[in-house]
């Protein structure tokens, strides 16, 4: 079957009612999944699921890959409005979101969010559609050690997230990658820090840490300080996104839908450490780095950029290999088997139709996004309608609902409040929580490829330095880390500090 043959026949799989209706009503689903604390883009697929059972195989994976999509975005919202991500990766949508928030820009903040994440979910399809034979084989190339190279750059996003005080943030990251070593040891299969407790033994949970970490506080926040929490909760305000802000947002959202693109082909990597990843190298670059972290309408795009371009990236080696490339795609491979479809080479050959439908499916998702996108935030303007006295206590229903329902376990609940006093402390001693919230997904990947990298070479620390990527990933942080010191110098010179924040300079014009 030729190419354009092969097209043809997908568009006739998707180019009906039925196909249609499934995308637009997944993405539905999946930005209200997203948007509620604690129920995530991955329970929305898995919950969706059975309903795929009696469709037609096409529309059935539109289905799911709609709810993905949307779920990607929704989190967004929460993040923005009540600083309580409904997914991990709308964590680093909070860093700027909620202060534009509090500044009576949520509806700029929302607006910005959206288009990121339609523009990245574009580029992150069209990557899939021109690119997946390559980038998959890319991707085969990384072993542990380049893992463990790539994951150890990554750490240094720390740094551009830590606010006016690295030592705060050094400190806040440390105590993420201890609690991140929490649990079974999988490497020899012992327990660590778990006190004899088989709820530890998997390690803590971490919607309930990421729910815990941010929510909880403002929760906290009110009762302990209510006199300062009276009125009505944060509205959208009156100035939307512009095309001066998307233009001047634009390098970041195509920079991070690369680096999306980049971490969704390599299996395991996840949306959160790209939308990070994504923040940390717009903050690096952006005239306006200052900003950072207070309301900066390029840090939102960043975040969900980062996030957003995992989503298509993410089917490269699951249609290209047969490998998952996340948790999420891990669910939609169960719907492909349960259609009688094996993901891999074979798949372009003998069910190349099916193939290019989804190419062509992928493509009007990102419309139905923006369009279901749009209605949402303004739908969610109500929750600006709402007392705080009422909107806190049904927030923390839904917080407890989330964590609970991850795994049907109190003990998880127990966790989200645990994380919550710790984050309400952190708070009231400026120790920022975006560092610990790296450092905490981070951490274990570290370990655990490092320590294959040695089993893999006897114990010799030469494995580290063994491939070109490895070396490509140590020369950029090195790079990172000498920025890094030499802003500290700077700093303590009083001079002013290219990549990190400056202390306020006194002119006399102030």
């Amino acid at each position: 079957m030729s190419f354009l043959d092969s097209l043809m026949a997908g568009l006739a799989l998707v180019g009906n009612v039925e196909a249609f209706l499934a995308l637009g009503i997944g993405v539905a689903i999946g930005v209200v999944g997203g948007a509620i604390p604690g129920m995530s883009a991955t329970m929305a697929v898995a919950l969706t699921l059975p309903f795929t059972f009696t469709m037609t195989p096409i529309t059935g994976i539109l289905l799911l890959l709609g709810v993905y999509k949307g779920g990607i975005f929704g989190g967004s919202i929460p993040a923005i409005l009540i600083k309580t991500p409904g997914t991990p990766a709308s964590s680093a949508t909070v860093l700027d979101g909620y202060p534009m928030a509090e500044k009576g820009e949520a509806g700029r903040a929302l607006g910005m969010a959206l288009w990121a994440s339609c523009t990245a979910d574009l580029i992150s399809n069209l990557a899939l559609i021109l690119f997946a034979g390559w980038l998959a084989s890319f991707a085969l190339s990384f072993r542990p050690p380049e893992f463990f190279t790539l994951i150890l750059f990554s750490l240094t996003i720390i740094a551009g997230v830590s606010g006016n005080s690295l030592l705060r943030g050094a400190l806040s990251a440390l105590l993420g990658l201890l609690l991140a070593t929490v649990g079974l040891d999988l490497i020899y299969g012992t327990n660590r820090f778990t006190f004899g407790d088989p709820n530890l033994m998997g390690g803590l949970n971490f919607i309930a840490v990421l729910i815990g970490l941010f929510a909880i506080p403002e929760i906290l926040s009110m009762v302990w300080n209510p006199g300062a929490h009276d009125g009505q909760a944060r509205s959208l305000g009156k100035n939307w996104v512009t095309f001066a802000d998307y233009r001047k947002s634009f390098k970041s959202i195509v920079r991070g839908s690369m680096i999306g693109v980049f971490l969704g082909s390599i299996p395991g990597i996840g949306a959160a450490p790209s939308a990070f990843l994504s923040y940390s190298e717009a903050r690096r670059k952006s005239p306006d780095r200052d900003n950072f972290g207070k309301g900066e309408v390029e840090g939102v795009a960043a975040a969900e950029a980062g996030n957003n371009g995992v989503a298509g990236a993410t089917l490269i080696p699951l249609l290209a290999l047969g490998v998952p490339g996340d948790v999420i795609t891990a669910i939609i491979v169960g719907a492909f088997m349960i259609h009688g479809l094996q993901p891999g080479p074979m798949m372009f050959v003998m069910n190349a139709d099916i193939i290019y439908g989804l190419f062509i499916g992928l493509i009007v998702s990102s419309v139905f996004l923006f369009l279901v996108g749009s209605v949402a935030i303004r739908g969610f303007r109500l929750v600006a309608d709402i007392p705080r006295a009422v909107l806190f206590p049904a927030v923390l229903i839904l917080c407890v609902y989330g964590v609970y329902a991850v795994n049907n376990n109190l003990f998880d609940v127990g966790v989200m409040f645990a994380m919550g006093w710790v984050g309400f402390m952190m708070a009231r001693y400026d120790v920022p929580a975006a560092p610990f919230l790296i450092a905490f997904i981070l951490g274990p990947l570290l370990e655990d490829n490092f320590r294959q990298a040695m089993l893999m070479s006897g114990g010799s620390p030469a494995i580290l330095f063994s491939s070109p990527i490895t070396w490509f990933f140590w020369a950029l942080t090195g790079i990172t880390v000498a920025a890094i010191i030499r802003a500290g110098l700077r700093a303590a010179r009083g001079e002013t500090i290219p990549g990190l924040p400056a202390k306020p300079v006194q002119t006399s014009e102030d």
